[in-house]
């Protein structure tokens, strides 16, 4: 086993002596992925679901047990503060977010409770996630499946069995990434910066429901949607697989002598190549070839620049 030597899955799996193999694994349906470094919290009380509709993105007041979902929480501005990637259980909302962010995660939400039934728990140091590609099978883990999930489900495992839940088959995280940014996922943080709104990132319909009543951020939301034209755009690209090197998270994207934007994670896919996501200004022609160090990148619209369909495609 390999671990990560740096970034935010620093210390996890990066891969378990085949990062090929362990894709095309994933691809058919086996295997499974330690996430245990990811940050978990839960929303306890009869208010969680009322409450977490009226300060995220999402439509939960309504949601039923086993459905899973991804709510973002914005600054007044419409910038992507937080991320839930959440399932509730009929008594409780659970939910993981990137690695250390529960800790100003659950602050904020702390301090939004006034008068609401609410209990929220930082379990981080208890529980992790494992990621298993297909369907989740009956048992009594709870599992979240979306959108967002690759196809396969996250399961909430405490720490002391994640080794167990994986089971003889893992596979690393070089895998995961690679088939996340295939699918044109953005990870929030990384493929973000201080400044996204969901729109850039094609997160409508998939982290941020257009048909519900009001909260933090809703308005730059709204106006974007409605004008189109987003400010940036998040783009997938095909790196010159001629350069022995991917870039790393924040590295300049050029157009000529112009940086247009920023380059966020990157991966070996076993049929693709090397690919990585970028968050590049809105007027940059689709068509136009960028560089990122000494990397030549064609890009593929994932972000209509134009229209206002601001939703990532689906793989």
């Amino acid at each position: 086993m390999v671990l990560n030597e740096s970034g935010p899955d620093v210390g996890v799996a990066w891969h378990h002596g085949d990062p090929m193999g362990e894709q095309r694994a994933l691809e058919s349906g086996h295997g499974a992925v330690d996430l245990h470094h990811r940050d978990v919290l839960t929303v306890a009380g009869p208010d969680r679901l009322t409450w977490l509709h009226q300060l995220t993105t999402q439509h939960l007041e309504q949601l039923a047990p086993g459905v899973g979902t991804t709510a973002l929480i914005l600054s007044p501005n419409g910038h992507i503060e937080h991320v839930l990637y959440g399932v509730d259980d009929g008594e409780t909302f659970w939910a993981h977010t990137e690695p250390g962010a529960a800790a100003s995660l659950v602050d904020f939400l702390t301090r939004m409770k006034f008068m609401s039934r609410v209990e929220i728990t930082d379990l981080s140091s208890s529980y992790g996630v494992v990621w298993r590609p297909g369907a989740p099978v009956e048992g009594d883990r709870i599992t979240r499946q979306a959108d967002d999930s690759l196809g396969g489900h996250d399961v909430f495992v405490p720490l002391d069995e994640i080794a167990q839940e994986v089971g003889g088959n893992p596979a690393g995280t070089w895998a995961y990434e690679a088939l996340r940014i295939a699918a044109g996922v953005p990870r929030i943080g990384v493929d973000t910066d201080h400044r996204t709104i969901p729109n850039e990132a094609g997160l409508l319909g998939v982290g941020v429901h257009l048909d519900k009543g009001c909260y933090r951020g809703q308005e730059t939301v709204a106006r974007v949607h409605n004008l189109g034209r987003p400010p940036r755009r998040l783009v997938r690209l095909l790196l010159d697989g001629s350069v022995d090197q991917l870039p790393g998270v924040g590295d300049a994207l050029l157009l000529g002598d112009k940086q247009v934007g920023f380059v966020g994670s990157s991966a070996r896919h076993h049929e693709i190549g090397p690919i990585a996501l970028g968050l590049i200004k809105r007027n940059v022609p689709t068509d136009a070839d960028l560089v990122t160090g000494e990397i030549a990148c064609a890009q593929e619209v994932l972000v209509d620049p134009e229209l206002g369909l601001h939703v990532r495609s689906r793989i």
